[in-house]
């Protein structure tokens, strides 16, 4: 995808998920949901950072067929909560990578960020976007 090549966007990391769920990194509040497609969600941290959750790539031409969007612009979410469902053969099956892109829009308060790739990670224990 051009968009996130291209760092149009921000920067940020790509992760090749193993479950169906996406899980909320930390505390935040829902900043942003793709309610009509439900591929996508932006939280909002307290440092005012903001982050944009992208499953997929290209998926918005599903039209949110094997999409569950598990939150609602405006929630709370604790880290660890569940924000998106998805069906990785409905995604593989319309031709897309499952691939799921994490892209820092706004740095907010934030300082020094680092992108941890090329890393075995594990939802809830293993840090991929590190800051002051």
């Amino acid at each position: 995808d051009n968009v996130f090549s291209q760092h149009i966007m921000g920067d940020g990391i790509a992760i090749e998920p193993e479950s169906d769920t996406v899980l909320a990194p930390a505390d935040a509040d829902v900043g942003v949901v793709m309610a009509d497609t439900g591929h996508a969600c932006g939280l909002v941290f307290a440092n005012e950072m903001e982050l944009l959750i992208h499953v997929g790539v290209d998926t918005v031409d599903m039209n949110g067929d094997g999409f569950e969007l598990l939150v609602n612009e405006g929630d709370h979410v604790k880290a660890g909560q569940p924000l998106i469902r998805f069906d990785k053969e409905k995604i593989h099956a319309a031709g897309h990578p499952s691939v799921t892109v994490f892209i820092v829009t706004e740095e907010g308060n934030a300082k020094n960020i680092e992108y941890l790739s090329g890393i075995e990670a594990e939802a809830g224990k293993t840090t991929v976007i590190r800051f002051e």
